[in-house]
């Protein structure tokens, strides 16, 4: 998503730099490698930075920045927002230097290498789609360069020596005195320049993984720490509008990481969480792929800046507790392709389902479990991610196999998949572990017992995975997992349901202003003639009923914002934010003439299949659900 790095000036960010002499054996531990990057000296949008390995007995060495980072499934190629790469010598003068691919580079006469010296330009400025369709990093995982905020997610910043990627990095950050800085990062001190303009922060890290793993946030941050049980937790927020702040998400994060540290038991958690917000204006430098990114104590967050406090809580809910839930899955329980993670040329383990499956699971089970929401919200959430993964996704497709093969087609396109079917797929599990134990093990209880197997230094073996699960469990957990999850064959989940005395009827549950129910969208486009109208689903949504609205109508404004393909997302996309009694306009054509709506909004019903529970349910089926929803 970036254009990246020029070249380094002077030496005002050089570290380390001149008679370090140490062998490349020297440097796993007694040698860190010295890096620097230097937020007051940005060029042109760019940030300076300084890479000082030691000394190299090799003639030729390879660096490298992250083609893929852990926890996207996608290509980022974040060498392509370097410029003006140089490698310089112990004088100064430049080493050859072959750019191999868009991440790699060759320096030759390695042995007189003192120090690599680039700019990075940051990703947000040039999104153009998030990072969907894998043409650029996803959000979350991409980097900004502003002046009053820096998202520094490292692996855009820093790269690896093939050969030194389980060396010690020691990072200084040079910063304006006035930035707020948060990282969860190992801080080993401060030094302030002698006017007191400047600050430069140390940072140590173990190993590459670190540096990829420990985000950063400089700037204008608003930060609320508190404690949640034993942990501490750091809320980090930008809003370049000041509409936000992390006070007005405080009471919303404690309660829900409160219900999560309930839910979890006793888990092993981290003493500490860092939770960075960056919220969106929405313009065209601003990032626009919505969500959050894992990492083992933290997580980055984008989300729309536009968006009413309500809207940006239930958000908060709803991502980052799926975040905060991979402690669990990958972090503690994964397989060897995760553990020895290749940020070049990465294989994919082929479970998906349970890294991104269970872990949503989790993300919307507990809530219902602490009492966050009630049964029938549960239900819903549960069934739309039905009515998506049947309706809109291949539901006959292999999970092992597309998770194998994640990054091509027709396997990439069907990654959104493991939200909706990988989630239904913890359920299914969860039912039939409370069945067979007569409610007293479940799908957290077999993730805790993986935990306790294996660990976060402890991989699995990827193809052994659902053999161990198998004499872990039941028989028909096994079975579910052959037939559903490596199988290709689709779930009925009335089964499920009927286990734990659900079934299917219809309701009048509330809706938006942009679905019908369910996930039944209520727009439509035209991409020939570049028009966005309404789809026949708007009749069954009430408000837009009654201000007599009709399947076909083209939209051509929404408050007085002209309404085009180009900007469909984001202006479509604040109509999630709109509220009952908010006055709104929208101006359409219906048959070459122009209509124009003046309304206030009125809440929005739509008759919707649902999950209901069974009157006739026994018993025992009533008993399971208890177990299933309350433990």
């Amino acid at each position: 998503m970036k254009n990246y790095l020029a070249m380094l000036g002077l030496g005002v960010v050089l570290v380390g730099c001149g008679s370090a002499k140490q062998t490349v054996d020297d440097l796993a531990v007694s040698h860190p490698i010295v890096t620097a990057l230097d937020l007051t000296a940005v060029n042109n949008d760019r940030v300076p930075v300084t890479i000082n390995p030691g000394r190299f007995t090799a003639e030729t060495v390879t660096y490298r920045l992250p083609r893929v980072v852990q926890g996207t499934y996608s290509v980022s190629d974040f060498g392509k927002y370097v410029d003006d790469f140089k490698a310089l010598d112990y004088d100064g003068n430049e080493l050859a230097v072959t750019k191999v691919d868009d991440n790699t580079w060759t320096i030759t006469g390695a042995t007189k290498l003192d120090k690599l010296q680039y700019y990075v330009n940051d990703t947000f400025d040039i999104e153009t789609n998030g990072g969907i369709g894998g043409e650029q990093p996803f959000s979350p995982a991409g980097t900004n360069i502003e002046e009053d905020n820096y998202v520094l997610n490292l692996h855009g910043f820093i790269g690896y020596f093939d050969s030194l990627k389980n060396n010690q990095y020691a990072l200084d950050v040079i910063a304006p005195a006035n930035f707020v800085r948060t990282s969860a990062l190992e801080d080993k001190g401060v030094k302030s320049s002698e006017n007191g303009t400047v600050i430069t922060s140390s940072y140590f890290a173990e190993r590459y993984f670190d540096i990829t793993d420990n985000p950063m946030m400089y700037g204008k941050l608003d930060v609320e720490e508190f404690m949640v049980g034993d942990i501490k937790i750091v809320l980090s927020l930008y809003s370049p509008t000041g509409k936000h702040t992390a006070a007005s998400l405080k009471e919303t994060v404690y309660k829900m990481m409160e219900a999560q540290k309930s839910y979890l038991g006793d888990v092993n958690s981290t003493p500490r969480y860092d939770i960075y917000v960056y919220l969106s204006k929405g313009d065209e430098t601003s990032p626009k792929g919505f969500g959050a990114l894992e990492h083992h104590t933290s997580t980055v967050v984008v989300f729309n800046e536009n968006s009413p406090l309500e809207a940006l809580k239930a958000s908060m809910i709803d991502v980052v507790a799926h975040e905060f839930f991979h402690i669990v899955s990958p972090l503690s329980v994964h397989s060897e392709d995760v553990h020895y993670f290749d940020y070049n040329k990465p294989t994919f383990s082929k479970h998906l389902w349970m890294y991104e499956g269970v872990t949503e699971y989790f993300a919307q089970h507990f809530q219902v479990y602490e009492g966050l929401v009630d049964e029938a919200t549960f239900y819903k959430t549960m069934k739309s991610k039905i009515d998506i993964s049947t309706q809109r996704l291949d539901d006959a497709m292999s999970f092992t196999i597309m998770s194998e093969n994640v990054l091509d087609e027709p396997y990439a396109s069907q990654y959104y998949n493991v939200y909706m079917k990988g989630a239904l797929m913890g359920m299914c599990i969860d039912i039939l572990m409370r069945k067979e134990s007569d409610g007293n093990r479940s799908m957290l209880s077999l993730m805790k017992e993986l935990s306790a197997k294996y660990g976060k230094e402890k991989p699995f073996v990827d193809d052994n995975l659902i053999a161990e699960i198998t004499a872990m469990t039941y028989p028909s957990v096994g079975g579910f997992l052959k037939t559903h999850v490596e199988g290709d064959v689709p779930i009925n989940y009335d089964e499920f349901f009927a286990m734990v005395g659900l079934k299917k009827g219809e309701s009048q549950v509330e809706t938006n202003y942009i679905f019908a129910g369910g996930q039944n969208v209520i727009f439509d486009g035209d991409q020939e003639k570049g028009v966005i109208f309404f789809s026949p689903m708007v009749e069954k949504n009430s408000f837009w009923k009654s201000q007599g609205v009709k399947a076909g109508d083209v939209i051509k404004k929404v408050n007085g914002t002209d309404l085009t393909l180009a900007n469909a997302q984001g202006v479509i996309g604040g109509m999630f934010g709109w509220q009952e009694g908010q006055e709104i306009t929208m101006d359409l054509e219906r048959d070459g003439k122009p209509m124009l709506i003046k309304a206030t909004l009125t809440k929005a019903y739509a008759t919707d299949e649902s999950i209901v529970e069974d009157e006739n349910a026994s018993d025992a089926q009533k008993a399971l659900r208890a177990a299933w929803l309350k433990g």
